[in-house]
């Protein structure tokens, strides 16, 4: 059992405590698979204190999809989103090792990065911030901050490796700035190919009752 942690995130004062971390991992249990014990503490710290500071009780009550205005999926939540690309980017590494002799990738990284590559939602899909944004976007943007850059803020706060870190800020459009490591590769694509399949599967919702919509000027 690990010791209660405090930490400040976004001015405020959290203490994170086991009952925490142990339903972030019932939500995730793929978190257990981390072999580094360190490591799989770390994660389960970053979104405690992602969740303790955010408007949501837990990943679940997130709107299931890939970002704040797009379609949610019809069934499933955004845990089972995130659980699923960690997943498919262990089976994507785990196929192309047992091909390529000289193939080498960090699976602790690969699936701590999948874990937390969307830990930055909290703040992007909050419906208070995305109402905030919406009334005045020349404030702070629409939104002020995208998942993958809260992402890196979180991960770095709450101590994660770089490597980590990476993957949350690359995965996605903003990872075409940089250049990105094997275990971000992974993710990006494993992440792309979730939300196309679903798509072309017809698993996305026709309508979004998540968010209230947009006020007409």
């Amino acid at each position: 059992m690990s010791e209660d942690l405090v930490v400040r995130l976004r001015g405020k004062t959290v203490t994170i405590t086991e009952p925490m971390r142990q339903s972030v991992l019932e939500e995730m249990p793929e978190i257990g698979w981390i072999e580094n014990v360190e490591l799989r503490t770390k994660v389960l710290n970053a979104w405690a204190a992602a969740l303790a500071v955010s408007g949501f009780r837990k990943l679940g009550e997130l709107k299931p999809s890939g970002n704040y205005d797009s379609m949610p999926l019809r069934t499933g939540t955004q845990a089972d989103h995130i659980r699923s690309v960690a997943r498919l980017a262990l089976g994507m590494a785990e196929e192309l090792d047992m091909l390529f002799p000289g193939f080498a990738y960090d699976r602790d990284v690969l699936l701590a990065g999948g874990l937390c590559h969307d830990i930055g939602k909290v703040w992007e899909f909050d419906p208070e911030n995305v109402d905030r944004w919406r009334a005045d976007p020349s404030a702070a943007g629409l939104p002020s901050i995208r998942h993958p850059g809260y992402g890196v803020y979180i991960c770095l706060t709450l101590e994660l490796p770089e490597t980590v870190a990476h993957i949350a800020g690359g995965h996605s459009a903003e990872g075409e700035l940089v250049t990105r490591s094997l275990e971000n590769t992974i993710i990006r694509w494993a992440d792309h190919s979730f939300w196309k399949i679903v798509e072309s599967g017809n698993q996305l919702n026709d309508v979004d009752n998540w968010l209230p919509p947009a006020k007409i000027a």
